[in-house]
């Protein structure tokens, strides 16, 4: 199992060797040092915990830092489940991934507040004219008479975005070794800056 994390930089285009432009989203890594490795008879379940980033500046509990003594001050610490052979103190990075390699991304994506049902879940609102008032862009109907209440799942207007999105399938397009760089085809959830997870 490949695994890794990183920032969103942003959306670009490159052009393969016919001339074809390619939407590629472009994400930095970083190396991910191993702070703790479980084994299925001492823990359950193998996995890596995995430490990204530095937290510079800011104070860090005690029992991280016994944790990391010796490691760095991660900014973000992630569980890989199913990652093994690989030690306390070493590293993953990008050069696991190759130009073609498919794999999913998650992260979380963009939080776009109290929307309508318009807008949340695509309706097509009421007619323009013919006697339309005042509602145009409303929801109609939310059910008929029996249960006299909301049915669990009925779509209506509430917070939309801010979740958990994972997308999959994406083509790894270039790696950028020196400058941990990693541009997958298409788009990934998330405006710029957000932490994504990178799954081979």
């Amino acid at each position: 199992m490949k695994f890794l994390l990183g920032k969103k930089l942003g959306m670009t285009q490159v052009f393969d060797v016919a001339g074809n432009a390619i939407p590629v989203t472009v994400i930095q890594t970083g190396p991910l040092t191993v702070i703790q490795a479980k084994t299925k008879g001492k823990d359950g379940y193998p996995a890596l915990q995995l430490g990204f980033g530095s937290r510079k500046g800011k104070r860090i509990a005690k029992p991280q830092r016994m944790a990391w003594q010796g490691l760095g001050n991660f900014e973000v610490l992630r569980e890989a489940r199913g990652m093994s052979g690989k030690g306390r103190g070493e590293t993953i990075d990008v050069t696991q991934f190759q130009e073609g390699d498919m794999v999913k991304v998650a992260g979380i994506s963009k939080a776009k507040g109290f929307q309508g049902v318009v807008k949340r879940h695509g309706f097509h609102g009421a007619p323009a004219t013919h006697g339309t008032k005042h509602a145009h862009r409303q929801p109609g109907s939310i059910g008929s008479t029996w249960p006299q209440r909301v049915v669990k799942g009925r779509r209506m207007a509430g917070r939309m975005g801010g979740e958990r999105v994972t997308v999959r399938n994406l083509e790894v397009v270039k790696v950028d070794t020196e400058r941990q760089l990693i541009a997958v085809k298409g788009a990934v959830p998330g405006r710029r800056g957000t932490l994504l997870e990178i799954r081979g």
